[in-house]
């Protein structure tokens, strides 16, 4: 049996008032989701191991199998993995993001929506001013890139941009942890002091450059977290023999990144972009194809509720949720439910939850699907956060969901 993963990135979500008390998900109630739901067996997943924070790559890594205590380096050495950049022993590589600040506050993550172009010009403009032999702005995608640092340490504490909108930005700058770390040339309180050094002379370039001329969300800071070492982790198919060759399809680095250190091929899209504008039928075309020419597992990854999440956008959250629906797992479901002799085993479910009335992730369980021809259907009739909770297989735990998944 070959699989598929359909994640719908931050999808999950809190009752709403505007939506009578409903989730998105109660309220939206997407026809395959619901079909597959009465179809299958639901439950509920902690994605987010006690100790780390709701992040994206944390919730990605369980969901792929992975422990964490074993593997997780942070989002930057992945999103390195990604584009890329061969990251040396002496490298740190953080997440850079291209912020917005207004007023001392932090306004938004992402510059405004960043194109990719735009944000490559940026990364080359403050690379040519501030890199040097130690320091290196690497371009990624829209506003996520790089920051690549030579012999510092990692025992930092870095605050993510899109927990703190409308938050003073000062108090979040970089801090060292409390160790004895000293295996490295700067120590954790010279990393935070180069970093923060970094972000603030970022600001004066930045601020000063014709792109934010006339711009009403100025792309005006840099903001480096979650940053790491390069991780050490075992690949799918040497953890799951049955998966002889796998992909993964994402507009985003940091999804790429995991899967390229768990050995799967990284599909390109055209016209992916990570917002709630992608290009939802290439990517359902892009799965089908991938599992007719001989893989047998795919990662189908889509960031647009997450994004609509963060910029609190109740609407468009909604539109993204039935944009997955109509345009993702339909077309899937339609093609690969007639494939008899080659059946395909299909699992829906978001990474974390991103509240549209909180704007950032949550450490919450997510409820999910799991469906292939033949499965004993449990009694819940729709997806969502609360019907879930009655599903036949409980509440999962980590890497329990890929372990089940794959049986």
């Amino acid at each position: 049996m070959k699989h598929i993963i359909i994640l719908g990135d931050g999808m999950a979500d809190h009752p709403v008032e505007r939506l009578g008390g409903k989730t998105l998900l109660e309220y939206a109630e997407p026809e395959y989701m619901t079909m597959l739901a009465r179809k299958g067996k639901t439950g509920r997943l902690i994605t987010v191991p006690e100790g780390y924070m709701p992040g994206s790559e944390v919730a990605n890594t369980a969901i792929m199998g992975y422990n964490l205590d074993e593997v997780y380096e942070g989002r930057g050495p992945l999103e390195a993995a990604s584009i890329g950049y061969e990251m040396q022993p002496d490298d740190l590589a953080l997440r850079c993001n291209i912020i917005t600040l207004d007023n001392g506050l932090i306004k938004n993550h992402h510059g405004g929506h960043l194109q990719t172009t735009d944000g490559d010009m940026l990364i080359k403009y403050l690379n040519s001013h501030l890199g040097n032999d130690r320091v290196k702005f690497v371009t990624g995608i829209q506003y996520r890139h790089l920051l690549i640092i030579k012999g510092v340490n990692k025992h930092i504490v870095c605050d993510q941009p899109h927990d703190h909108p409308d938050e003073e930005w000062k108090p979040l700058l970089v801090k060292a942890e409390d160790c004895d770390d000293n295996s490295t040339e700067l120590s954790p309180q010279q990393t935070a002091d180069l970093i923060n050094e970094l972000t603030i002379k970022s600001q004066e370039l930045l601020e000063k450059h014709p792109f934010n001329t006339g711009r009403k969300l100025k792309a005006n800071s840099i903001w480096a977290w979650s940053g790491g070492y390069r991780p050490r982790m075992k690949t799918l198919q040497e953890m799951f023999p049955s998966i002889r060759r796998g992909s993964v399809i994402s507009a985003v680095d940091l999804i790429r990144g995991i899967g390229k250190y768990a050995g799967l091929d990284i599909i390109q899209v055209e016209g992916a972009t990570g917002l709630a504008n992608t290009n939802y039928e290439a990517k359902a075309e892009a799965a089908i194809k991938a599992l007719e020419s001989g893989s047998d597992f795919v990662f189908l990854h889509v960031e647009a509720s997450d994004e609509a999440g963060h910029d609190g956008d109740l609407e468009l959250k909604l539109k993204t949720i039935d944009y997955l629906d109509k345009r993702i797992i339909k077309p899937i479901y339609e093609k690969v439910a007639s494939w008899h002799n080659n059946p395909v085993s299909i699992a829906i479910l978001p990474d974390h939850p991103t509240p549209v009335e909180i704007r950032t992730h949550v450490s919450e369980p997510v409820p999910f699907i799991i469906w292939h021809p033949g499965i004993d259907a449990d009694n819940v009739q729709v997806y969502n956060e609360r019907s879930c909770v009655n599903g036949a297989y409980g509440l999962l735990r980590l890497d329990e969901f890929m372990k089940e998944f794959m049986k």
